[in-house]
């Protein structure tokens, strides 16, 4: 969500399995993983500690997708990790220099679990390992490649609708503005703890209807941007005390989901993906009020994406 289908779909689809219980719902809590199959590994990151798993639940045909990430740590928890309670193993030692695997008391190593249930093939895919591509995209590609594909495939973004009329996640809204052409939800990405401040993470998710990407933005939208700018800053400053001095606001494309959203990231925060920064969005459009309808955008997609299928068969990649 706070990122992205890959953000926001996996809090509509989160689910805490009963002890004992099959899965009947894709909103079924869970409090273990007994009933689970594990089928495959499906992506492995060494940098972002994550470990991405198909399986499936027991009483189920249905595919699911479990994201394992090792959880940051905690500046204010430090003393639990250095303490009697940790267990230590030499690998290294070299004159003043000990290297050790520590194993620090379970509560202290947490991992956390988000589950996409059911999965359906574009969440495989999207978790899959593959090849990437870079592509140039001009103002006459968008139109004969990528808007059909849009347009043909028709995505699902219900659950972003489920957000923006309170049905889920109510409760995690940091902020809104109700108003429907110019208003926003604001509320935190998923792969934000909302412990450690320094990876702050939230979206600000817009309540007018049909607006896709950056593409579909003109000099119509401005007053909603510049809205964005200033009312989510101002919210993030007073909730979470980060002014916007400290503050990335970006819009990615493509976006993960089809429905306008902008991100806002502490800047120490280092993932940013292929982030057009909102106040330079604003300046474009102020100088040209169609300029994402003609402007050539570059952005890395993957072997998997049928998007790239349809590039490749077109000569463009």
């Amino acid at each position: 969500m706070a990122a992205s289908e890959a953000d926001h779909a996996l809090t509509a689809k989160k689910q805490k399995l009963e002890e004992g219980d099959k899965i009947d719902s894709a909103l079924s809590p869970l409090k273990s993983f007994k009933g689970f199959s594990f089928e495959k590994v499906l992506c492995e990151n060494a940098k972002s500690k994550s470990l991405f798993i198909m399986g499936q639940f027991e009483g189920s045909d249905d595919k699911a997708v479990v994201l394992l990430e090792k959880m940051p740590f905690s500046s204010e928890r430090a003393t639990n990790y250095v303490c009697q309670d940790t267990n230590l193993k030499e690998t290294l030692k070299n004159d003043i220099y000990g290297t050790y695997d520590a194993y620090i008391p379970v509560q202290e190593n947490a991992v956390k679990a988000t589950v996409i249930y059911p999965a359906t093939e574009k969440h495989i895919t999207k978790y899959t390992d593959q090849e990437r591509f870079v592509v140039t995209e001009t103002a006459d590609l968008y139109k004969s490649i990528t808007l059909p594909y849009l347009e043909e495939k028709e995505f699902s973004v219900q659950w972003v609708y489920n957000i923006l009329d309170k049905k889920q996640e109510s409760e995690r809204i940091v902020f809104e503005d109700p108003d429907p052409e110019t208003g926003f939800i604001l509320l935190p990405d998923m792969k934000w703890d909302r412990k450690n401040i320094n990876t702050l993470y939230l979206q600000a998710i817009v309540h007018k209807h049909g607006i896709k990407s950056l593409r579909d933005l003109n000099g119509t939208h401005l007053p909603l941007l510049r809205n964005i700018l200033k009312n989510g800053s101002v919210a993030i400053k007073e909730k979470f005390d980060v002014p916007r001095s400290k503050l990335n606001i970006f819009i990615h494309y493509q976006p993960s989901y089809n429905h306008l959203h902008v991100h806002f990231m502490h800047i120490k925060n280092e993932t940013y993906g292929f982030a057009h920064l909102l106040s330079d969005v604003i300046e474009n459009i102020e100088l040209k009020e169609d300029y994402y309808q003609w402007k050539t955008l570059t952005y890395v997609i993957r072997e998997m994406d049928e998007l790239y299928k349809r590039f490749k068969d077109a000569g463009h990649l």
